[in-house]
């Protein structure tokens, strides 16, 4: 356990509202999004699906005067991960996103790793991780 410093608890609860925001918007607006980023509607609903629990559990840990380590880890580790995913979805050809689609996934994947940068950085400052 570890006790998060203001910096991280701050940052686990920005991502939280960001995340919350990011699945109300893409759960109830898929279908009028999809066409828009020409992104298929499926992805876009279950992504929003997603983010409710993860905001959910995000928005938690950010409120705990101690919080599991591991836990704290793995949600940088898969913020991280969804930056790199975010991006190779792009290249992959899966999908075939129209300019404002691109620049939509290019933007929450940077703000995803920015994300788990400000968490790392938190981590440190609560004695989560030793510093390099």
């Amino acid at each position: 356990m570890i006790h998060p410093s203001t910096f991280l608890s701050r940052a686990l609860l920005a991502d939280a509202v960001f995340s919350g925001l990011s699945a109300a918007g893409l759960t109830l607006g898929a279908g009028l999004l999809a066409p828009f980023l020409d992104l298929p509607e499926s992805l876009l609903r279950e992504t929003g699906l997603f983010l409710i629990a993860y905001a959910a559990l995000v928005g938690w840990l950010g409120t705990r005067s101690s919080a599991p380590r591991a836990l704290v880890l793995i949600v940088v580790a898969g913020n991280a991960a969804w930056t790199l995913a975010s991006i190779a979805l792009l290249f992959s050809g899966a999908v075939s996103p129209n300019l404002l689609g691109e620049i939509v996934v290019v933007a929450q994947a940077i703000a995803t790793g920015v994300f788990a940068e400000l968490q790392y950085i938190g981590l440190r400052r609560s004695g989560g991780v030793a510093a390099a």
